[in-house]
């Protein structure tokens, strides 16, 4: 079977969130299960494309609207991925330093996409299967279906992966001159509330549909920004499969970039060496629990509460914990902890910003790991803090509450709070320093969720299974 992943983002090429994590260890897992997966991402401007040997496969040129536009695909040679990866290179759209944020953004994606069809046709490449991830690659299940240039995709079965609903990719309706030439007669599927809506076509016309947690599949029926009766109504084609972590990455074990490696079994030992490193770095008493935010500062995953809660920890467990914060993004969450810096020094450190290695030396360092989050279609942080021995303390929502399972459970290893809100969650956080307080309680919570398998074996096999259900 012939598997094609298309995404803008792919780990280690370019990563903004766990979009990147998935499609840069899902199609290597896949392989292992005897699936031909590649991956077909924009090229970037990136340490990654400058660092790594490309060979230019294909060329080609189309236009969009009246403006041409010629594209290179660049493969990179070696497989250090574990899977081809592909790159698609147009000058003045593909070809920066950024993923998002630049203002002809709707024209960058439908060139993307646009190029990655004219190219598999020139190619005569028919995969079995296109697996687009999230609404920058969501016109795909459209144009492979109604596009009179790509007729002969249209039997070719399309999955799309729902990473976050919240952001759909709208566009106005000026844009739909760009679009390869459709059948005017479908010119429905593309609208949603008089706006071309990415994720609601592709919704509408892919064969199949994933979310990355059962959780979050049941949440889009009830919350999905305006999309929540196309979700129900579409829910026949719907799968909910939560998101693996590539285990031989995050693995504290052999992790080349933590101060000292530890299994289950030295986790006590290893933990506290590189808690000691990493509190001396940071001008932290490495005697108190360390609790930690790894995220963006974003109000879908509860950062702007984040202060308030720091308050409210501190006042009611003066000298018993200390926290960090890694994360970067709205730039008043960010102020605002700032302020807190100067009240609490020695119990508070931060690093704005995303650093990839400090972020494993966190997940190796801390006791506990703080979501909060509003919205979390899988999260992926209390994957990576689990195999570490980092207690997860997250909001009862979509992927959380499916992967963490509260100590007041039979088996629990976690805590888990109703709300997002700065009371529940610093009542959780107590619950868990009165928890873990008592002898042998912190030991026993870290042998159990370090020993659960989260590896992407399990989850790999299901899209296979859909694939050839399909």
């Amino acid at each position: 079977m012939h598997v094609v992943h298309l995404s803008v983002e792919c780990f280690p090429l370019a990563k903004v969130g766990g979009l990147a994590d998935v499609v840069g260890a899902l199609p290597r897992y896949q392989r292992k299960l005897g699936v031909d997966a590649w991956v077909v991402c924009p090229f970037y401007d990136k340490p990654f494309t400058r660092d790594h040997n490309f060979s230019s496969i294909a060329k080609g040129s189309f236009f969009q609207g009246s403006e041409e536009l010629h594209y290179e695909v660049l493969k990179e040679t070696s497989d250090s991925l574990g899977f081809p990866l592909y790159l698609i290179h147009i000058p003045s759209k593909l070809d920066r330093q950024e993923i998002y944020c630049y203002p002809d953004e709707a024209e960058q994606w439908i060139a993307f996409q646009h190029a990655f069809l004219h190219w598999l046709k020139n190619s005569q490449i028919k995969p079995d299967v296109i697996n687009c991830h999230d609404h920058h690659v969501g016109l795909i299940p459209f144009l492979t279906k109604h596009a009179s240039d790509f007729k002969e995709f249209e039997n070719v079965k399309t999955v799309f992966t729902v990473h976050n609903g919240q952001y759909q990719g709208w566009m106005n309706w000026s844009k739909g001159i760009l679009l390869p030439a459709f059948d005017t007669w479908k010119w429905g599927l593309l609208d949603w509330d008089g706006l071309i809506n990415p994720l609601a076509v592709a919704i509408k016309c892919c064969d199949a549909f994933t979310t990355v947690s059962e959780g979050y599949l049941q949440e889009l029926y009830r919350q999905a920004n305006g999309l929540e009766d196309l979700f129900f109504s579409e829910a026949a084609k719907g799968y909910g499969i939560v998101n693996g972590i590539d285990d031989a990455y995050w693995n504290p074990g052999e992790d080349k970039l933590i101060p000292v490696n530890y299994d289950v079994e030295s986790s006590k030992k290893g933990k506290a060496k590189n808690k000691k490193v990493f509190c001396e770095k940071y001008g932290l008493d490495e005697t108190l629990p360390l609790l930690t935010y790894i995220g963006r500062f974003a109000t879908e995953k509860g950062a702007d509460l984040l202060s308030e809660i720091v308050v409210n920890v501190f006042s009611n467990n003066e000298n018993k914990i200390s926290i960090f914060i890694l994360g970067s993004g709205d730039t008043q969450i960010q102020t605002n902890l700032e302020k807190l810096l100067t009240e609490y020094p020695g119990r508070l450190a931060a690093f704005f910003g995303y650093n990839e290695t400090l972020a494993h030396e966190v997940y190796a360092a801390a006791d506990m790991i703080l979501m909060p989050s509003r919205v979390e279609p899988c999260g992926l942080n209390q994957l990576y803090a689990m195999k570490y021995g980092t207690i997860p303390i997250v909001r009862r929502i979509g992927g959380l509450k499916d992967t963490v399972r509260d100590v007041s459970e039979k088996k629990g290893y976690g805590f888990v709070f109703p709300e997002a809100t700065p009371e529940d969650a610093a009542s959780a956080i107590e619950r868990a320093l009165d928890y873990i307080g008592q002898r042998g309680k912190m030991q026993t919570i870290r042998r159990k969720e370090m020993e659960l398998d989260f590896s992407w074996d399990k989850s790999a096999q299901q899209y296979i299974d859909l694939y050839n259900r399909l």
